[in-house]
């Protein structure tokens, strides 16, 4: 008798067994790109200071992170301008992890506070979509989870 339970449990166990991050790889919403977005943005992990965004970039596929993905943020001034001291471009780790610093996005225009982000790597389709924070905070976690394919 105690065979067939131990049997049985050790089949249960096998059975119900998920991977780490199965509920958690849906591939990250796509939002506007919006008209301030200018390509190559200096390579740097701060443009400001008083929110911290950190996240790690992963594959809709499998959850695996994702290293090198090249990871581009810009957004509004202070004043509510877009200029080039408020973009940046940062490459994910071998963790597939990210840190963003920046102060507190400001709404204007009628558009809440919002970091555009926009995620490209090898194998996978880019990624465009915003962060939005809450007001008040002063950091984030914001995981990007890009789909397979080019």
């Amino acid at each position: 008798m105690r065979k067939i339970v131990n049997t049985a449990l050790i089949l249960l166990c096998m059975t119900t067994a998920l991977p780490a991050y199965a509920a958690t790889c849906s591939p990250t919403p796509a939002d506007i790109l919006g008209p301030f977005y200018k390509p190559d943005a200096p390579v740097r992990s701060s443009v400001g200071k008083g929110y911290l965004l950190q996240g790690s970039v992963r594959s809709a596929k499998d959850c695996n992170p994702i290293e090198g993905a090249k990871i581009e943020f810009w957004m509004a001034g202070p004043d509510g301008e877009y200029l080039d001291r408020y973009r940046s471009t940062l490459l994910s780790d071998k963790s597939g992890s990210y840190s963003f610093g920046s102060h507190f996005p400001p709404p204007y225009a009628g558009r809440p506070p919002h970091i555009h982000i926009r995620v490209s790597a090898p194998g996978h389709q880019t990624l465009v979509t915003q962060h939005y924070p809450l007001q008040g905070s002063q950091k984030a976690v914001f995981d990007l989870v890009l789909v397979p394919g080019n």
